[in-house]
């Protein structure tokens, strides 16, 4: 629970649930409110935002009228195998649920929100306040009428809102519609973004356009591999990974910006950017259950961003391909429970991330091992990722220092994870490129030696023989979480003693009471910030996910089945998570839902499901000239290597 010194908790963040189209997304409040929503991409500026605000900086109510503040639903779930989102309440006159969903394919985002009475008579309430521009902007509002149907337009150039229901009215603050609905009634309402140079929207038969969306998705989680005793978390994580996977094939790390990393604090960061090593391991996990169109695509954004050099490799970029991603603060937004700055943009995207090629590889390999077909293409980015540079990146660049995989905005260092990922693109690349007839003698035996080097150097420089353990990085004493990793990529075996121990120290170090796991120390021993940040975080889910894997991988099976049960347990009732949990305050924290977290559950979940012998997925067949096992590393099953004890 809060402490006094904790600004006061006006509602949780897990308390909202996910919509989306996979072009953008919104989140909707169990009392049937939209907090969160941009259009007509992730990264534009949102036209309701008071999930960072107030009601004044745009909301979407749909729910019974009441005198006072809203009610929770009494129950809210998604539609099996889909995200369409049902709340129902229970009132003394009757039962009404209202069910959101964005529409798959439309050329123009939209949000449908149907009505349903369920029994009696139940009197409703639908405001919208649209603000567009983060809050900031009051939009001019319009009335036409089409038949039955009553359209509203918010403008502010250049974007329109168009609102369409049986009846609405303008008001002051918005619009404003009270009706009531009986048993077996059906009311829709919808908004439609619009440029505001362009004609009025059609309108488009909602009832089809849900009947559609809920069979594509339904259609695509039935092609999933995975069968195994995890399926329902598997299945809600995949379905939140696809909803991050925008058409044109940029994956954003998360639908929202600024939700605070610490409760009060200013480790708040904007996350609807397309990370490369988010959406490299986004695909990996996709492809490891089967799903291989997310990583065409993928591939084909990649090759668009990149083409054949990587000379100018920036570690993210916008969902467009944009390189410009200047991160300024909205003073306007009081932002969530005074956790300030608002963020939108992100400075990051000029840091130095060594291990960005080795989740890009890993992501093609993997791809290639699900099915999809090789590409000239992205063989020739592969060996640039694999250069980087026009002279030869690997022999040079990997013994930089970098800012690492947290993105530190302290000083550069030698992270252990960032040479560890190097050898991991030059391992993958040796993979792939074995596969390939053109590859020479010469090529081959030029990057194994480059591999080798970078593992002698991680070996002798990164870990610390007194206690047996990996290092955050080169000469420091500090531990992080990544070097969970290790055995994961395959740069070392399970059984290895040196492996072991990190995972040990890692558990003791950096654990919580209840076992979740911190990056990395924020402070040092005389409680000096280390990452350039004031105040603390909580314990990184995804690097608890990491736990469970390695605590698998050493023969802690049964351990790794607790903590990942305990992990379970910190979802929402819809089975999302955001990227943190604040133990302090027994929630979670962070942008939300985070993709990072949903796909570590993943693979901690084919992992514990592997040692358990309960599920071996159907083998696809190998693409031709493959090899059975790799030079270094370890077997896998469905992409998921093999380490049980």
């Amino acid at each position: 629970m809060p402490t006094a010194a904790l600004p006061r908790r006006r509602f949780l963040i897990e308390d909202d649930g996910l919509i989306g189209s996979t072009a953008t997304g919104a989140l909707v409040h169990n009392d049937g409110t939209i907090t969160w929503a941009c259009m007509p991409r992730f990264d534009s500026p949102a036209v309701f935002a008071s999930l960072l605000g107030t009601k004044e900086h745009g909301f979407w109510r749909l729910g019974p009228a009441t005198d006072g503040e809203p009610a929770a639903a009494d129950r809210r779930r998604y539609r099996d195998d889909t995200m369409s989102l049902d709340h129902e309440w229970d009132t003394p006159t009757g039962s009404v649920r209202v069910t959101d969903f964005m529409p798959l394919g439309a050329r123009t985002p939209r949000i449908i929100r149907s009505v349903e009475g369920l029994s009696g008579t139940v009197t409703m309430t639908w405001k919208c306040r649209a603000r567009p521009g983060y809050g900031a902007h009051a939009p001019l509002y319009t009335r036409t009428s089409r038949g039955a149907t009553a359209r509203l337009c918010a403008t502010v150039h250049p974007d329109s809102y168009w609102l369409d229901g049986p009846h609405h009215a303008i008001t002051n603050a918005g619009a404003r519609c009270d009706f009531t609905i009986t048993a077996g009634e059906r009311i829709v309402f919808t908004l439609t973004w619009s440029p505001s140079s362009h004609p009025a929207p059609d309108l488009r038969s909602p009832r089809s356009a849900r009947t559609r969306t809920e069979a594509a998705l339904r259609d695509w989680t039935s092609r999933c591999l995975y069968q195994g005793p995890y399926r329902e978390a598997v299945v809600r994580s995949a379905l939140v990974l696809k909803s991050l996977c925008h058409p044109g094939g940029g994956i954003v790390a998360a639908p929202t910006t600024s939700l605070p990393e610490d409760i009060g604090g200013e480790r708040n960061w904007d996350y609807r950017h397309v990370w490369l090593r988010d959406s490299a391991l986004t695909v990996t996990t996709l492809a490891r259950l089967g799903h291989t169109e997310e990583a065409e695509a993928w591939r084909d954004w990649l090759l668009g961003v990149l083409g054949r050099a990587a000379g100018r490799l920036q570690i993210m970029y916008g969902l467009g391909g944009e390189r410009d991603l200047n991160e300024r603060e909205l003073d306007h937004l009081p932002s969530y429970e005074d956790s300030q700055p608002v963020r939108v943009g992100n400075g990051a995207a000029g840091q130095l991330q060594l291990d960005v090629p080795g989740e890009v590889a890993d992501a093609l390999l993997a791809a290639e091992d699900a099915g999809l077909p090789a590409s000239r293409d992205a063989d020739a980015m592969l060996r640039a990722l694999a250069r980087w540079t026009e002279d030869r990146w690997a022999e040079d660049r990997w013994a930089e220092r970098d800012e690492g995989i947290w993105e530190v905005r302290g000083p550069r260092q030698h992270f252990v994870h960032s040479k560890v990922m190097a050898w991991s693109a030059i391992d993958r690349t040796i993979a792939l490129l074995r596969r390939r007839a053109s590859t020479t003698a010469d090529e081959l035996a030029h990057w194994q030696q480059l591999r080798d080097a970078i593992h002698r150097d991680v070996c002798e420089k990164g870990y610390d023989p007194e206690r047996n353990t990996f290092t955050q990085y080169y000469g420091g004493r500090e531990l992080d979480a990544s070097l969970l990793l290790i055995p994961q990529v395959g740069f070392l075996p399970p059984d290895d003693k040196r492996v072991i121990g990190t995972i040990e120290a890692i558990q003791r170090e950096l654990s919580t009471e209840d076992g979740f796991v911190l990056r990395y120390p924020t402070h040092d021993e005389s409680g000096n910030n280390v990452d350039g940040l004031s105040g603390h975080e909580g314990a990184f889910l995804a690097c608890s996910f990491w736990l469970v894997n390695g605590l698998a991988m050493i023969g802690r099976v049964q351990e790794a089945r607790e903590l990942f049960d305990r992990l379970l347990a910190l979802r929402n009732d819809l089975g999302l998570l955001a990227e943190e949990w604040d133990p302090r305050l027994g929630r979670q924290v962070g942008n939300y839902p985070q993709g990072f977290s949903h796909l570590a559950l993943v693979s901690a979940a084919l992992r514990l499901t592997a040692c358990g012998a309960a599920y071996l997925p159907a083998q696809r067949a190998q693409p031709a000239g493959a090899l059975p096992e790799r030079e270094q590393g370890t077997l896998t099953v469905a992409g998921v290597r093999q380490g049980c004890g």
